[in-house]
């Protein structure tokens, strides 16, 4: 495996955002198929999910459910095409490895568990590229030894 997303990467996919563009162009360009964590699509459609929710409680927050809809749709689509799988992973050895990036960086840098656990997946799996377009996973990876695209 060569590169390892995170759940902005699977959003500017799947959905048209401002980012859309770069990750369409790359995912295009990859000399592999994207490869994924069950953690992570947990994370993407729950990220979805609590978008819709957003929206029911505030109209100007989230989006609505036929865009959750549609982006389930595609991901299921490229999940069953094979353009994405999922890959398994050891989640024992991922914790470990998210505590000891924790331990390193949190205290000063103040990371979220999800952003950890993502890196310490990608690591893990022996990635060498980092999707994201999250700037405070991305510095986390770099510091890691990752690669960060697209840039």
């Amino acid at each position: 495996m060569i590169a390892y997303p995170d759940t902005s990467f699977l959003c500017a996919v799947y959905r048209r955002q401002d980012n859309s563009a770069a990750a369409a162009q790359y995912f295009k360009t990859m000399p592999e198929v994207l490869s994924v964590s069950s953690l992570l699509l947990f994370e993407f459609r729950q990220s979805l999910r609590f978008q819709v929710w957003l929206r029911e409680q505030k109209r100007d927050k989230g989006f609505p459910k036929a865009d959750c809809d549609r982006a389930l749709v595609d991901l299921q689509s490229d999940l069953d095409s094979g353009f994405v799988e999922i890959i398994p992973a050891d989640w024992s050895d991922v914790h470990h490895i998210a505590e000891k990036i924790s331990a390193r960086y949190t205290a000063e840098r103040g990371y979220r568990a999800f952003d950890l656990l993502h890196v310490a997946t990608a690591l893990h799996l022996e990635a060498k590229v980092f999707l994201s377009f999250d700037e405070r996973q991305c510095k986390v990876a770099m510091s890691e030894g990752l690669k960060v695209k697209p840039s």
